[in-house]
């Protein structure tokens, strides 16, 4: 089992930044894919961005220039800095933890996101 714990979302006027960080505790000492994924009210969950605990990252396109992700291997933990933030960009962030080889995969409780002026 592993567990996921997000923290950092809030309140920004558009153009503004945040970062959210995500702490995973458990079994996560196997090869591992950790990254962010968003739901608009209304909408689908959609992908956000990933990186692989050997540190290769992939992104959206909508958030490509805008937000990095990178990750702390010692605390198990991932980030998203997102910057010029839009409006919407606005959405309930959820990390997602995934093991590499079973494709088992975990979610975070969520953390809203809002950009608004």
């Amino acid at each position: 089992q592993v567990q996921l714990v997000e923290s950092g979302g809030g309140l920004v006027q558009p153009g503004g930044s945040l970062r959210l960080s995500c702490a995973a505790s458990g079994r996560v000492f196997r090869s591992n894919v950790m990254g962010w994924y968003r739901q608009a009210s209304g909408k689908d969950r959609e992908f956000v961005a990933s990186i692989t605990n050997g540190g290769s990252t992939a992104y959206a396109d909508s958030v490509k220039g805008r937000f990095t992700i990178s990750r702390d291997n010692a605390k198990n933990t991932v980030y998203l800095q997102m910057n010029n933030l839009e409006a919407e960009d606005t959405a309930v962030y959820y990390c997602n933890f995934k093991f590499s080889v079973t494709q088992d995969y975990y979610w975070g409780q969520g953390t809203q996101v809002t950009v608004s002026s």
